[in-house]
C-alpha cells in the first residue's frame, strides 16, 4: 500500500480494519483464558483473580518491547517512503535479531523473579499460588510474543495488516482448543491456560518468520544477513524506546493500583479484572486507529509530504472520536451481560459493571491522545509525548493513590484517575502537536523542498 498518494480515507480504512480485527481476536483469545477459567476451574474465583491480576505485571515487561516495536514500524515506514530498500534491509534484520534477544531478556527476568514481584505487589494470599504458577509458565512465551510483535510491525509498515490477522486467527484457534483441553479435561486450572497461551505465541511467531522468508523484496528476512546495523538500531531505539518506557511508566503506575486494589476481596479483584478484559476490546479498536496514524504519518514523513500528515491526523481524531463514542455506549449497555460470560458470581458482575459506568463514557478522549501521538511519533517526535504522557498519566495516577486514595479507600477513586489523566494529557498533546507540526515545516523549509535534505539534518 502506497500511503503518500490517492484518496486517504478508503487507504486508512483498509489499512486500520484488518489491525482492529487482529487486537480485537487477539482480546477474544485472551478473553477466553478467563472465560474457561471462571466458569470451568475448581476454584472459580480465585483462579480468575489469579489469572486476570498478572495483566500489569506482565505489560510492565512486553509493552517495553511492544514499544519498540513502534519504533521498528516507523523507521520501515520512513524507509518504504524514502524509497531506500537497502535502509528497509538493513531495518529487517536488525529488527528481528533485538527482537530475539529483548524476548530472551524478558523470559529470563520473568520467571526468576515472578513470585518476589508478586510479593512486592501485595498479592492476595489466597491468589498469590496460582498467580505465580500462571505467571512463570507465562514468561516462557515471552520470545515467541515480542518476534511476533516485531514482525507484524515490519508487514504493518506496508500497509500489510492481513497476514498478521490470518496468523493471529490460526493462534488464537489453537489457543481456544487447547484452553478446553487443559482446563476441562486435564483439570491443569491456571497452569493449562498458561501452557495454551504460549502454545499458540510459539504458532504465531513461526507463522510470521515463515511470511518475512518468502517475502520478495525489501522485506526479505535471510537468517544469514541477521546482525544489528548500528544506525538502523539507533533510529529505532530512538524512536521506539520512549513509547517502551512510557508503556513501562504507565504499568508501574498500573501496578500500584493493582497493589491498590489488592487490598480488597478476591471477587472485588476479579471484578475489576474482568472489567479491564471488557474495556480492552474498545482500546483496542481506538489504538488500531492510533496505529494507523503513525504508519500513513511515518510513511508520508519519508516521502515529504507534511500537509498529508495534517490530514492523516485530521481523519484519524474524526474516526476515533465517533468509534470511541460508539462502542462506549454500546459496551456500557452491555456491561451486566458481558461480564456475565466470565462467570456467574453476582459480585464480580456487579464490580465489573461499576467500573465500566466509570471508564467507558471517557475511553474516546484515550482514543484521541494516541492520535496525536502517533502522528508525533511518525513524524520522529518521540520523546516530548512521552514525557507529557508520563506527567500528565503515570505521575498523576502515583500521586493520586498516594492521596486521594488515602483519604478515600474505595475502588471508585482509583477508577477516576483513569478519565481525569487522559483528559489533561489530551490538552497538553493537542498543544503539542501544533509545535511540532510547524517546527516541522520551518525545517523544511529551511532546508528546501528536498526530502533527503531535511530527513540528513535529522
Amino acid at each position: 500500500m502506497d500511503m503518500t498518494v490517492g484518496n486517504l480515507f478508503p487507504k486508512l480504512f483498509a489499512f486500520a480494519v484488518p489491525l482492529a480485527l487482529s487486537g480485537v481476536l487477539q482480546l477474544l483469545f485472551n478473553a477466553v483464558d478467563l472465560v474457561v477459567i471462571g466458569n470451568f476451574s475448581s476454584t472459580r474465583v480465585v483462579s480468575l483473580a489469579a489469572v486476570s491480576s498478572n495483566n500489569s505485571l506482565i505489560n510492565l515487561f512486553v509493552n517495553v518491547a511492544i514499544g519498540v516495536s513502534l519504533g521498528v514500524n516507523v523507521v520501515m515506514a520512513q524507509a518504504i517512503g524514502e524509497g531506500n530498500k537497502e535502509k528497509a534491509e538493513r531495518t529487517v534484520h536488525t529488527a528481528m535479531l533485538l527482537s530475539f534477544f529483548i524476548g530472551i531478556a524478558i523470559m529470563l527476568i520473568g520467571t526468576i523473579g515472578a513470585r518476589q514481584f508478586l510479593v512486592w505487589m501485595k498479592a492476595n494470599p489466597d491468589v498469590i499460588d496460582k498467580a505465580y504458577t500462571y505467571l512463570f509458565i507465562y514468561f516462557f512465551g515471552a520470545p515467541a510474543n515480542i518476534v511476533y510483535n516485531f514482525g507484524a510491525a515490519l508487514l504493518r509498515a506496508k500497509g500489510d495488516t492481513r497476514r498478521p490477522l490470518v496468523f493471529l486467527t490460526v493462534a488464537g484457534l489453537l489457543n481456544v482448543g487447547l484452553n478446553l483441553i487443559l482446563v476441562i479435561f486435564a483439570k491443569m486450572d491456571v497452569a493449562g491456560v498458561a501452557v495454551a497461551t504460549i502454545a499458540s505465541q510459539y504458532v504465531s511467531a513461526g507463522l510470521i518468520l515463515y511470511a518475512l522468508v518468502r517475502e520478495k523484496g525489501e522485506l526479505h528476512l535471510s537468517f544469514k544477513k541477521l546482525r544489528i546495523h548500528k544506525q538502523e538500531l539507533a533510529r529505532i531505539v530512538r524512536i521506539g524506546l520512549p513509547s517502551g518506557i512510557l508503556s513501562s511508566f504507565f504499568s508501574i503506575a498500573n501496578i500500584i493500583i493493582q497493589s491498590a486494589m489488592n487490598s480488597f476481596s478476591a471477587a472485588e479483584i476479579a471484578g475489576n479484572a474482568t472489567g479491564i478484559s471488557i474495556e480492552s476490546f474498545v482500546y483496542t479498536s481506538m489504538n488500531a486507529v492510533a496505529g494507523t496514524a503513525s504508519t500513513f504519518s511515518g510513511q508520508n514523513y519519508g516521502a515529504g509530504k507534511y500537509k498529508r500528515i495534517k490530514k492523516v491526523m485530521w481523519d484519524c481524531v474524526l474516526i476515533e472520536v465517533i468509534l470511541g463514542i460508539a462502542l462506549g455506549a454500546l459496551f456500557l449497555a452491555l456491561r451486566f451481560r458481558l461480564a456475565s460470560l466470565y462467570t456467574t458470581d453476582e459480585e464480580v458482575i456487579r464490580v465489573a459493571g461499576e467500573r465500566m459506568t466509570v471508564i467507558l463514557p471517557f475511553y474516546f478522549v484515550c482514543g484521541v491522545v494516541e492520535v496525536l501521538v502517533g502522528c508525533m511519533r511518525g513524524m520522529n517526535y518521540s520523546v516530548l509525548p512521552t514525557a507529557a504522557s508520563f506527567l500528565s498519566v503515570c505521575a498523576y495516577r502515583i500521586v493520586w493513590v498516594f492521596t486521594a486514595f488515602r483519604i478515600r479507600r474505595t475502588m471508585f477513586v482509583l477508577w477516576l484517575s483513569y478519565p481525569i489523566s487522559w483528559i489533561i494529557n489530551f490538552f497538553i498533546d493537542g498543544v503539542m502537536i501544533f509545535f511540532v507540526y510547524r517546527a516541522v515545516r520551518k525545517k523544511k523549509e529551511r532546508l528546501g523542498e528536498g526530502g533527503e535534505s531535511l530527513r540528513a539534518d535529522e
